[in-house]
């Protein structure tokens, strides 16, 4: 089930449809909307310029269909022009689809090979998605279709089309609020991390993915260029395609978060960091090359524990799936065994506790 009412997937609707795009700036679903409306663009405008072609009595243009060894005008040209161009994008998109599996699996190995690894697609997803996007360009070139000569069967074809594209266009656009809702800092799939992991780590990452409990802590260390960041974002991304409400905060951001009134509410905002599934909380310490802690444990724990918000602080941070990216795990200032006590500190058991070190391969 996603985690929108009707009026809110209405209001987001109709935040991208009215309004300029100049001055608030291009949300995902907004670039969604504009992308499968430039799907069903590319399947209209091209069946109507064959269209033109095929049932032209232009004497210039029957020569020239004719040095092709096509015979001007051609009978049923509507339809002609529709499935050739809808079989062409069909074509396209196949190739499209294909060639990135076939070159993800050589990447895989060669990243194998160098000592990273990279996660397999989620081909369920993308193959969905393709589909989805072949819907709107059929949707174009029938629509296109019955402009150009009307014929009931592509009246029936593209009421079918359209009733089939109900589910997929709900699925996406409530898929790119949980994104952009998310606030991450950049676009990016579980897929495309290819650094170093141990294999025990990604059978973890991937178990995380799938269990539905409460309560998980993941605790990310490694210095600048392992990951850390990119592996976190990725994570909760996959999270958020799954249907899970997710935030994205800075460490010092948070701690001033900690103050806010826990009914407090953000403008255009469906949830905040208490009423998320799983949240991220990036920069607390940079790691080497810089060594001091910037964010301490004490410093941490001092303002989590505010007089004002305390105890619902700490409840929601115990009882949340939570992806901490903490910097290096240097032996001089012990920060695994620092944090790993804090959490105990606030009622988190050393089970839902998990360390990936991305320095350790």
């Amino acid at each position: 089930m996603r985690p929108f009412t009707l009026y809110q997937i209405y209001q987001q609707f109709n935040r991208d449809l009215i309004g300029k795009d100049s001055y608030r700036g291009v949300t995902l679903t907004y670039a969604w909307l504009a992308n499968q409306f430039g799907h069903f663009s590319l399947g209209f405008i091209p069946t109507v310029v064959l269209h033109f072609f095929l049932s032209s009595t232009n004497s210039n243009i029957i020569k020239f269909l004719s040095f092709i060894r096509i015979n001007s005008p051609v009978s049923n040209a509507e339809y002609w022009s529709a499935f050739v161009v809808w079989g062409s994008w069909i074509l396209f998109e196949t190739y499209n689809f294909l060639k990135p599996l076939i070159w993800k699996e050589s990447s895989r190995k060669e990243a194998l090979s160098n000592g990273k690894y990279i996660f397999q697609p989620a081909w369920y997803n993308v193959t969905f998605d393709t589909l989805t996007d072949l819907v709107y360009f059929g949707i174009g070139a029938l629509a296109a279709s019955l402009i150009c000569n009307y014929h009931f069967e592509m009246l029936l074809g593209l009421g079918g089309l359209t009733l089939l594209v109900a589910y997929p266009a709900y699925y996406w656009y409530t898929t790119k609020m949980l994104l952009q809702n998310a606030e991450y800092p950049f676009q990016l799939r579980l897929s495309q991390w290819n650094n170093s992991i141990k294999d025990a780590n990604v059978t973890y990452i991937l178990e995380f993915l799938k269990q539905k409990q409460k309560g998980k802590h993941i605790l990310i260390f490694g210095s600048k260029g392992t990951g850390k960041t990119t592996l976190a974002v990725a994570l909760a991304t996959e999270a958020s395609i799954k249907s899970s409400c997710c935030s994205y905060v800075t460490a010092v951001k948070l701690l001033s978060m900690f103050y806010d009134p826990p009914e407090s509410e953000y403008e255009r905002s469906l949830w905040n960091w208490r009423k998320c599934d799983l949240l991220v909380i990036d920069d607390i310490n940079p790691g080497k090359p810089v060594r001091s802690d910037i964010i301490s444990t004490e410093l941490f724990y001092e303002i989590l524990n505010n007089l004002d918000n305390g105890p619902n602080n700490i409840e929601h941070i115990r009882d949340k799936n939570i992806v901490w990216v903490m910097g290096s795990d240097d032996p001089t200032n012990k920060l695994e065994e620092k944090w790993k006590l804090l959490l105990n500190q606030i009622g988190v058991d050393d089970s839902n506790i998990k360390v990936i070190d991305l320095e350790e391969v």
